[in-house]
């Protein structure tokens, strides 16, 4: 009895501490299988690709913010949706530090310039909210550059909408625990070490004060017209499912899918002859 009351009690703490939302932990399940998380994605797929074509027939402008700590899963939910679409409608975002111009234009002048023409999906991997986040907590903006953000942004926000931008908002919210895990992965696998910069290790030590940026930058721009979704992303591939899942719920949309069709038979034309094969330059089959 001692010992559930103190692992409650461990639990209670570690939630507070963590970027949950605040006391509430999500519920513990029993991990995906490999197969269970595939079959599962390409439903989700499949599903992905018809919004596109609809997308595409209709002109929609759509555009997906992905925001959240550092290792909180959201390029592998970029990736996974941008991976079975067509480039040229579905495109990632994912701007770096900013020019000594671009730090001289309009704050939003540099994310303007990425949004969708119509029938275009664009993925922000972190959008115009570095300013309420990074660039708040490590001192990249002055204290009136941030409070200026937090009044236009939302209105901002609002002149997208209002010109047909359909606005998706996600935050992936990842425990510290679960955050340092993936933090010693990525030093461990010499393919995802470049992902951890120095500011990355940095930023390690202001927890408290990334929660406190983040919950400030919601109380001014979760708005009715375009509110935060928040993703509980301790778990990865249950965070991927569950946002396709929602982003595929909030847009209408159709199965324009081309039906499948016979390819007509080769034409050979028995007059053409071709060089020589050994006038091309071949790459050397080492395996």
């Amino acid at each position: 009895m001692a010992h559930n009351k103190e692992k409650k009690k461990a639990e209670k703490k570690a939630a507070e501490k963590s970027d949950l939302y605040y006391d509430i932990v999500p519920e513990k399940k029993e991990e995906l299988g490999r197969k269970e998380y595939e079959d599962l994605l390409l439903t989700l797929e499949i599903e992905l690709v018809k919004l596109q074509e609809w997308v595409k027939t209709n002109k929609l402008k759509v555009v997906v913010v992905f925001e959240g700590r550092d290792a909180a899963g959201k390029g592998g939910v970029i990736k996974t949706i941008a991976g079975c679409l067509n480039p040229r409608i579905c495109r990632i975002v994912a701007l770096g530090i900013p020019t000594e111009k671009e730090k001289s234009q309009w704050y939003f002048q540099r994310y303007a310039s990425q949004l969708p023409a119509g029938g275009e999906i664009v993925l922000f991997d972190r959008s115009w909210y570095n300013r309420a986040g990074v660039e708040k907590v490590m001192g990249y903006c002055t204290n009136d550059e941030y409070e200026e953000f937090l009044r236009s942004c939302p209105e901002f926000e609002k002149m997208l909408i209002r010109s047909g931008t359909i606005l998706v908002k996600y935050w992936f919210s990842v425990s510290d625990h679960e955050q340092e895990k993936r933090f010693q992965d990525r030093i461990k696998d010499p393919t995802k070490r470049w992902k951890i910069s120095p500011m990355d290790v940095e930023s390690r030590d202001k927890w408290v004060v990334y929660s406190m940026a983040k919950d400030k930058m919601f109380s001014f721009t979760d708005t009715k017209q375009a509110p935060w979704y928040v993703v509980h992303a301790d778990d990865k591939k249950r965070a991927r499912l569950n946002c396709i899942t929602h982003f595929l719920s909030l847009i209408p949309y159709e199965d324009l899918t081309p039906k499948p069709f016979k390819l007509p038979p080769l034409k050979h034309d028995v007059a053409y002859v071709r060089p020589p094969v050994t006038d091309q330059t071949f790459v050397p089959e080492k395996y």
